[in-house]
């Protein structure tokens, strides 16, 4: 075997081993993450329980003969799991010796849950100085915020991102993905492998955190620099950017073409598509700051060019002009459509009825690409394969 192909076997993180103390998303999404580039992710799991998610259905898979809900399916695979009670001595022993023996201990219980346990980098950290521990939190773990549970429409809905979200007229409205959980779990790989690269220099572990409201406040993105800046509280906007135009849906005769011509070459490839060249020069289209001010009235205009089209004739015209523009699609379109691009948004593991399909990462890497070696396990699938591991430490 070539040295790409031994690289691209063990993966990137095929040295690292993960001792998952995390449910839910914003944990599993980070672990599995890092499961996906070859690390040894062990999970650990209630007794007869497991995942919060294994019950978060419908939609049901069934696995091995058991329903298994798609929302645990879809954060876990590429893991090994172990069952743990950690009010037995016996258990917790076995957990504290799972937690020396691997890289990084993730976990996201409510504060102080780890520390009961004994299983935080400050108890462990005689034995295993290297150690990096991993916690998400709702709201940090050292103000007011620290004894309050954390959950994703939850802060959605404190950090702001509702009140930005939804029609200008309407209520707000949550993202319908867990997009803070998401955002908390990819932080969070990403300080985790920080600290990693740093231990290389010093041979030194560290306490990493990430907060689901810190995620959210940082994830507002242009909107949370136009709040800490001028003082400005943004309001929502709908399908329309608040600061360019034209970057919205417009109505076609079938649907909605969504069309984003965020620049001045753009927006005069646009009127020339439309056949509107008036629209370039016009005072109250002029540049983007006058067409923000306009931009009623400037969706009127390009709605009555696109009603006899369908979203598909304009979306080819638009596209062949260089113009970024697309349909509004539904999931299944969506999934679709990026399999046409090549993309391959879907993996499959195994044939014909006893096959596992999921969302594939977005990671691309020349030798050492992402890929899936284990389906999400059952509940203590791997649970004496893993003891026997630990017992021979």
């Amino acid at each position: 075997m070539s040295e790409t192909g031994e690289r691209a076997e063990s993966g990137a993180l095929g040295h690292l081993r993960i001792a998952d103390f995390s449910r839910i998303l914003a944990g599993p999404l980070a672990t599995m993450v890092m499961g996906d580039l070859g690390a040894d992710v062990v999970k650990v799991e209630q007794p007869g329980v497991g995942d919060d998610t294994r019950s978060w259905g419908p939609p049901w898979w069934e696995v091995d003969g058991q329903p298994t809900s798609t929302y645990y399916l879809g954060l876990n695979r590429n893991k090994r799991s172990i069952a743990l009670d950690l009010g037995d001595p016996a258990d917790l022993e076995m957990a504290r010796r799972l937690c020396l023996d691997a890289d990084v201990v993730v976990d996201n219980f409510r504060v102080g849950t780890m520390e009961h346990f004994g299983l935080d980098r400050v108890s462990l950290v005689e034995d295993r100085p290297d150690l990096i521990t991993c916690s998400i939190t709702g709201f940090g773990s050292t103000g007011d915020g620290a004894s309050l549970a954390g959950y994703d429409f939850l802060v959605q809905a404190m950090s702001g991102l509702m009140a930005i979200t939804g029609e200008a007229d309407g209520e707000p409205m949550k993202v319908g993905a867990a997009v803070v959980d998401k955002l908390a779990g990819l932080y969070a790989a990403v300080a985790i492998l920080a600290a990693v690269e740093e231990r290389r220099e010093t041979g030194l572990g560290q306490h990493v955190e990430v907060s689901l409201m810190g995620a959210a406040l940082a994830g507002l993105l242009n909107v949370g620099s136009a709040h800490v800046t001028t003082g400005a509280d943004p309001g929502r906007h709908g399908n329309r950017h608040p600061s360019i135009v034209p970057y919205q849906s417009y109505r076609a005769s079938d649907g909605q073409v969504v069309i984003a011509a965020a620049s001045p070459v753009l927006w005069q490839r646009l009127c020339e598509v439309l056949d509107r060249l008036d629209l370039a020069v016009d005072t109250r289209f002029v540049d983007n700051a006058a067409r923000l001010q306009n931009a009623d009235a400037l969706e009127a205009e390009i709605e009555s060019v696109l009603a006899p089209g369908t979203v598909a004739e304009w979306t080819g015209r638009l596209r062949a002009a260089g113009i970024p523009a697309g349909p509004i699609n539904s999931v299944r379109e969506a999934f679709a459509t990026a399999e046409d691009l090549g993309l391959d948004p879907v993996w499959v593991m195994g044939d014909g009825t006893d096959s596992f399909r999921s969302v594939g990462s977005p990671i691309r890497m020349s030798a050492t690409p992402p890929g899936i070696s284990r389906p999400p396990p059952a509940n203590d699938e791997h649970g004496h394969e893993i003891r026997s591991e630990i017992s021979e430490i």
